[in-house]
């Protein structure tokens, strides 16, 4: 079982933790619920440092991240992060991730924790026909790093006081190379997977506890929070952001996993078994992932079944939970097509009831986050 930097840090701040990904990492220290709504209305702190990361570096950098994602790499400008996914040789995903963008010849590559042997056997196996050099152009350095995500509402602001660069007025999905908290260099992002604002810092490993420290103290006079993985998975259900293993996986098609926006069919953008999705989106999915809301009392729980108002089963839940926000079940499903508007009614299976639910439209939770003044 691995450790992250951080792991004695959690334990003595009395988080429960739990194994996850070959790590051990902490799932609440206060509670999912208590600590889901301090990151929606104040700020709360993650360790993500379970995460992987690829290097990608030299003159076929750029050749070689656009064929192996589904996203379109030209959009990308220095300092530009992007979400995308990796779509593998049989239709599938091998996972979703981040790009990062620091020069034309320079990227980042964020990988989900569970997935960083599987993804790095498969850039591994596109860098042989792509020709770049392994420990050179393209390097593994999820070991050796930590990474932090600050995310709520005056994430921002809090962060602000520890670096003299302009963090506050960042655009949504940028990046930079900054000091902060009195470490010379970290990666700063505005970014996140919980969808209220605010940011995830890269630094060496032996920098995370004291990027910690400091993280703490800047956000105390916000009401920051250390927060763990199950709020972190609540987050995200609010927000309709795919779970890989859950929602996505090596079978699913991004055109049927709702991630057609990310998924570019536009010239140069040659991804690995394109004509294979552009057909898929051409001729319509067979079924397609639609976020729902519960409405009557229950909680969807994945592979629970689903049914039309005729009792004919139309799909399969992928995730779900109580929204700590909204006090109702959410979810998200697979549905074959024709109950993929927004209001149409669909019925869980939950246990031997079937209960009412409703299609929505993404974000499930859709109350707007309190503006932070500078």
């Amino acid at each position: 079982m691995k450790h992250t930097a951080l792991t004695k840090t959690h334990e003595a701040l009395g988080a429960r933790m739990v194994p996850f990904a070959g790590y051990l990492m902490p799932v609440e220290y206060t509670g999912i619920k208590d600590e889901h709504i301090n990151v929606r209305e104040k700020l709360g702190v993650f360790d993500v440092s379970h995460m992987g990361e690829f290097e990608v570096k030299g003159s076929k950098a750029k050749a070689f991240v656009q064929r192996l994602t589904t996203n379109n790499v030209n959009d990308l400008f220095d300092g530009k992060v992007q979400y995308t996914c990796f779509p593998n040789d049989k239709g599938g995903i091998v996972d979703d991730l981040l790009v990062y963008r620091f020069k034309d010849d320079e990227y980042l590559l964020v990988v989900n924790a569970a997935n960083i042997d599987k993804d790095w056997e498969w850039c591994v196996k596109q860098s042989e026909i792509e020709g770049l050099e392994i420990g050179k152009e393209l390097i593994n350095i999820s070991d050796d790093i930590s990474q932090l995500a600050v995310q709520g509402p005056y994430a921002l602001k809090a962060m602000q006081k520890l670096t003299n660069e302009n963090v506050i007025d960042m655009e949504f999905y940028t990046t930079k190379k900054i000091a902060f908290a009195g470490i010379d260099e970290v990666i700063f992002s505005s970014t996140g997977y919980t969808g209220a604002g605010g940011c995830e810092i890269y630094v060496a490993n032996k920098d995370a506890q004291k990027l910690f420290e400091a993280v703490m103290d800047a956000g105390k006079e916000f009401g920051i929070k250390p927060i763990g993985l199950g709020a972190r998975d609540t987050l995200r259900l609010e927000m309709n952001m795919c779970l890989y293993g859950n929602d996505i996986n090596d079978e699913t098609s991004p055109i049927e996993g709702a991630l057609g926006w990310i998924t570019k069919f536009v010239d140069g953008n040659d991804f690995i078994m394109r004509t294979h999705h552009e057909k898929i989106k051409t001729d319509g999915p067979e079924k397609r992932l639609k976020g729902f809301i519960m409405k009557e009392r229950g909680i969807p729980r994945q592979h629970y079944p689903v049914f039309n108002e005729a009792g004919e089963e139309i799909g399969e839940v992928t995730s779900g939970t109580m929204s700590p926000m909204m006090d109702v079940g959410i979810g998200m499903a697979y549905l074959k097509p024709g109950y993929w508007k927004s209001g149409t009614k669909i019925f869980i299976g939950v246990r031997k009831k079937r209960l009412e639910a409703e299609i929505v439209k993404p974000p499930i939770f859709k109350d707007q986050i309190p503006e932070v003044k500078s």
